[in-house]
């Protein structure tokens, strides 16, 4: 039988193109996870390696799908191998069990690997860079402009938090978090 496996690493990513991808190579059965590849307990990726038998085929579209480190790609895939299992990574090829595919699937996960952290090094080269900027915030950007949390506040003098939501379509959570932050900033002052 041939299985196919898609899994992205957030619950706001999409699996529609590894999806169709598998169903273009004729998986039979394809699990599908939206789960950090960093953790090894994925539950469908599991609940795949349970189902796979002797002479099936898993298909994944990158090898990254299957691990976030050589070590542990290594690990997983010569345990399918030990089952007899086929391993067919469409942008590489068929993994079979021999020196030279063992010595591929290495050097593939090996390069894999150095390319997460070459990405997470300058991710946290770009944070050092911007934190040195008067305006850096962490985390994701505010959604309303200072001047529309100032209307919203000048409106809450003589409007009530669910008016002011309606006029503004501020909600009344952020309404209390900027007007408390606006608190803090007068008391400094």
């Amino acid at each position: 039988m041939k299985y196919g496996y898609a899994r992205v690493s957030t619950v706001a990513q999409d699996l529609t193109v590894q999806n169709e991808e598998l169903k273009k190579e004729e998986c039979e059965v394809i699990f599908e996870e939206k789960f950090t590849g960093t953790k090894t307990d994925r539950p469908q990726f599991k609940k795949l390696l349970r189902e796979m038998q002797a002479g099936d085929t898993l298909v994944v579209t990158k090898l990254d799908r299957l691990a976030r480190n050589t070590k542990e790609g290594i690990e997983i895939i010569e345990s399918l191998f030990q089952k007899d299992v086929k391993v067919h990574v469409l942008n590489v090829g068929l993994l079979e069990n021999t020196t030279i595919g063992r010595f591929f699937l290495q050097t593939l996960l090996a390069v894999a690997e150095m390319e997460r952290n070459l990405i997470v090094e300058r991710t946290q080269e770009g944070k050092v860079i911007a934190k040195q900027r008067d305006d850096f915030r962490e985390g994701r950007p505010r959604k309303h402009s200072k001047q529309q949390v100032q209307h919203a506040l000048k409106l809450l003098e003589n409007h009530t938090y669910k008016e002011v939501e309606a006029l503004t379509g501020i909600t009344k959570r952020t309404l209390i978090r900027r007007k408390n932050e606006q608190e803090v900033k007068d008391r400094e002052c």
